[in-house]
């Protein structure tokens, strides 16, 4: 056959294939459920142009502690005060779970330890992840936006505020209203609530905590410690003084305030008759500690009955990175079965 009469032939061979090939293409993407846009360099309809970095935590975070996924490493962590309890107690027993994964609570410097110290620490990349005793706040958020990331508050465990006075005070019980006016300074002896006459002592921690935040917002409505409440350095200290003085007043998370020895928690309520107290019944006298401890209400806490409640948060920057990992496997470890009755017994509520 000549050249001449073979290229005919050829063209019309090529055509034929490329039909073919096209074919079964169309058939497979139409029936075969192929998707363009899962094969690596391809994009399809459903392909983002741009791949996220972002690490989403696990959809389900199991019944115990080692059914969660963390990552390897040594993250630094501190924040709240009111987390101690879960700090001395359930994260020794997560470590142990998990060898790899390696926590470091980490004081800030030159300030008291609090929830917004722990926020602002992790905004400067002091800590992988925070614990915090109250939301993020609008100024926070802003901070994080304007370095290019994401603030997020994953709540984990229910608690309570409890109010301890010395346990010679012959007073059980004040509404939210008397306690609002003892530390707005409105009331100063204890003869105008039913007691002896003993001047009120009001104490506080210093203004950085979470917790005087949640109780100057809720209790105070936004308004100013008066200048007659004296500020302590640390809840010990704070209970140390009113173990020693008659007629103080002191506020605190429930696990710091109700188990103690040498204080006496008090009922608080909306109104005079729906007083509740923050333990359970039979109350444990200072003289029968520590042999016997009071413990929390859970259920008063857990109902709503019990007045001054609040969510405990951990807190995640959401840029991509192994911290963000490492908070997030660290609230889903509390968040799992385990997790949770082991937050039970350190004094706190579970959410789950």
């Amino acid at each position: 056959m000549s050249r001449k009469n073979e290229t005919p032939v050829l063209i019309a061979s090529l055509l034929i294939t490329v039909g073919l090939l096209g074919g079964g293409v169309w058939w497979f993407t139409r029936n075969g459920n192929l998707n363009l846009g899962s094969i690596p360099g391809v994009e399809g309809d459903s392909a983002s142009s741009n791949t996220s970095s972002v690490s989403s935590a696990p959809s389900s975070t199991g019944n115990t502690l080692a059914d969660v996924p963390v990552p390897t490493g040594l993250f630094n962590y501190g924040g709240s005060t009111t987390w101690a309890p879960i700090r001395g107690t359930v994260d020794p027993l997560i470590t142990q779970t998990h060898s790899a994964f390696q926590l470091r609570y980490t004081d800030p410097i030159g300030i008291p330890p609090g929830s917004g110290a722990g926020i602002e620490m992790l905004l400067n990349n002091q800590l992988s992840f925070a614990q915090s005793s109250r939301p993020i706040s609008p100024d926070e958020r802003q901070q994080a936006e304007a370095q290019g990331y994401t603030l997020k508050e994953i709540p984990v465990v229910l608690e309570g505020i409890a109010i301890a006075v010395n346990p010679g005070l012959p007073v059980e019980g004040i509404t939210l209203d008397q306690l609002r006016d003892i530390y707005s300074g409105q009331l100063t002896n204890w003869s105008q609530l039913g007691g002896p006459d003993l001047a009120i002592l009001p104490v506080s921690r210093s203004l950085d905590g979470g917790t005087v935040e949640f109780f100057t917002g809720t209790v105070l409505g936004g308004v100013t410690l008066a200048s007659t409440v004296s500020i302590a350095n640390s809840t010990t200290e704070a209970l140390r003084f009113v173990s020693d003085n008659p007629g103080s007043i002191y506020y605190a998370s429930a696990p710091e305030v109700v188990g103690q020895c040498t204080v006496k928690p008090i009922s608080i309520g909306r109104q005079p008759n729906q007083l509740v107290k923050p333990y359970t019944d039979p109350y444990v006298p200072p003289e029968n500690c520590p042999a016997q401890r009071n413990q929390i209400n859970s259920e008063a806490l857990r109902s709503g009955d019990y007045p001054l409640t609040r969510r405990l948060f951990v807190i995640v920057r959401e840029d991509g990175q192994l911290d963000q990992q490492a908070g997030e496997a660290y609230a889903n470890l509390l968040l799992t079965q385990q997790g949770q009755t082991l937050l039970n017994q350190a004094g706190f509520v579970p959410i789950r």
